[in-house]
């Protein structure tokens, strides 16, 4: 059997090296995207103070993880509660005291730290402080920072979760402490933090502190009972960070005596399944969590600006409505009634383009106009049917006042507001549909106009349109009533 042609294969080395640079320059385009997409959003968020009240939180993460992405930044956060190591297990990450153990919280910089950046600051309605300390990674020129956390039992429950919540989601690996058997608590705070859908690592500290037999027993309680459903074997680890070692010594009168003292960290196989995670998918993390985290952001700030806008758009349709309800029942000729309505709804379709940010020429709120107009059908054909024949009546009538001694005015003002409904309820109508409209970003959706417009006209109550309509035109047509009458 003949010898394969070397030159035109590939070892699995060669094609291992090959697969992994192609995953690697699949990563860097996933991470640019994401930074490119993020600075697209953080620059075109376009909010009024208004639309902005409420959401400083969610747009100051916007820049904070623009930030992380520029400095391609991994975070890790220590949750758990007090007593179970969490600042002792960041030390011995770190391999230096930078957090304080025993204290809750604050940290003072002393000489031992000063190579450190160290932050503290507070989060939630409370204020709870946690600790930030990054320093270099050896993963490219990207930079790890630790965060430690209250302990959760140290807030109540809302406060807890709203904690987890808003740290949780802009890390990118949660450290989970625990230092024996689950609490209650512990379950209902990891699974809150699982909810987040971050990677987590539950790590079990204080093993030293158990003999083999206990700790392999609660080990096996954990995977198999506590967290089954919430964890794989793989995501928990134990540890001891700080561990007290038997030593034995002797006395001043020879006797021996056995202390126990600090010993050797051992956090190895933690350090170790962190860096496998940061090397095979920091930079994806990353890149993950910060468009997770602008997607949620990106819909509260949407929906709070379409609320805002869509509240000004209807105060813009009623104010329309009102006028041009108003303009017609005053006015007494019918040419100029025909006029004032097309005037009236393109000014108002013009207003509501701005509102939404949409360009429109008087030309092209006019063509808008005319295709709302064919799907309004019976809407839009009883307006112009009202305004020819109610139109002439009221001409009549209004004309005819200083001959009839004002008696006229009676069924003038009853032509007046059915005119008046009519064309306020068009108006009103006309307004709903240009609303959705540019709230579609100038677009009908999947439907055409006609389905658009009816599905609007079906849900508008005209009853409740005139009432409305009738009680403001009443107040005004009664003070005109009152001005023809002492001419």
């Amino acid at each position: 059997m003949p010898e394969p042609d070397s030159s035109h294969t590939m070892d699995t080395d060669e094609f291992d090296s090959a697969i992994a640079s192609f995953e690697e320059i699949q990563e860097e385009l996933n991470y640019k995207q994401a930074q490119d997409a993020l600075r697209d959003i953080v620059s075109h968020l376009d909010l009024t103070p208004r639309e902005q009240a409420g959401l400083e939180l969610e747009l100051e993460g916007l820049t904070t993880w623009l930030d992380k992405l520029e400095d391609s930044c991994i975070q890790i956060a220590a949750f758990g509660m007090v007593g179970r190591g969490k600042s002792s297990v960041l030390n011995a990450l770190l391999g230096t005291p930078v957090f304080e153990t025993g204290a809750l919280h604050g940290v003072t910089r002393s000489s031992h730290t000063a190579n450190w950046q160290l932050s503290q600051e507070a989060v939630g309605d409370n204020g709870q402080d946690i600790l930030r300390v990054a320093l270099p990674s050896s993963i490219g020129n990207s930079q790890v920072q630790l965060i430690d956390t209250p302990g959760i039992d140290e807030v109540d429950g809302e406060t807890r979760e709203a904690l987890a919540h808003q740290v949780a989601r802009q890390v990118d690996l949660i450290l989970f402490m625990i230092a024996g058997d689950m609490t209650k608590v512990e379950f209902d705070a990891l699974s809150q933090l699982r909810n987040v859908g971050k990677p987590m690592l539950l790590v079990f500290n204080k093993i030293d502190q158990y003999p083999e037999a206990d700790r392999q027993e609660i080990y096996r309680k954990i995977r198999d009972e506590r967290v089954k459903q919430l964890l794989s074997p793989e995501e928990i680890v134990m540890v001891a960070a700080s561990p007290l070692v038997a030593q034995a010594v002797r006395r001043t009168d020879g006797s021996m005596n056995v202390q126990r003292r600090p010993g050797k960290p051992q956090v190895d196989e933690l350090k170790l399944k962190i860096l496998e995670i940061l090397h095979r998918e920091g930079k994806s993390l990353v890149a993950l969590n910060s468009m997770l985290y602008a997607d949620e952001v990106n819909e509260r700030v949407v929906n709070r600006k379409m609320a805002i806008r869509e509240e000004s758009a209807n105060q813009i349709i009623w104010k329309a409505t009102i006028t041009k309800a108003v303009a017609i029942a005053l006015n007494p000729l019918t040419v100029v009634d025909v006029l004032t309505a097309t005037i009236v709804d393109v000014v108002m379709i013009l207003t509501l383009s701005r509102l939404y940010g949409i360009s429109m020429t008087q030309q092209g709120a006019l063509g808008l106009l005319q295709k709302i107009a064919l799907g309004m059908g019976g809407i839009g054909a009883s307006e112009l049917l009202v305004s020819l024949g109610l139109g002439s009546l009221k001409s009549l009538l209004g004309l005819s006042a200083p001959a009839t001694g004002g008696i006229s005015l009676a069924p003038y003002v009853s032509v007046a507001l059915t005119q008046a409904g009519v064309a306020g309820v068009s108006s009103y109508a006309i307004g709903q549909v240009t609303k959705t409209y540019l709230a579609n970003g100038a677009s009908w959706g999947p439907d055409g106009p006609k389905a658009v417009v009816s599905r609007i006209l079906s849900s508008l109550d005209e009853t409740s349109i005139l009432n409305r309509i009738k009680e403001e035109l009443e107040a005004k047509l009664d003070g005109q009533r009152w001005k023809m009458k002492t001419r």
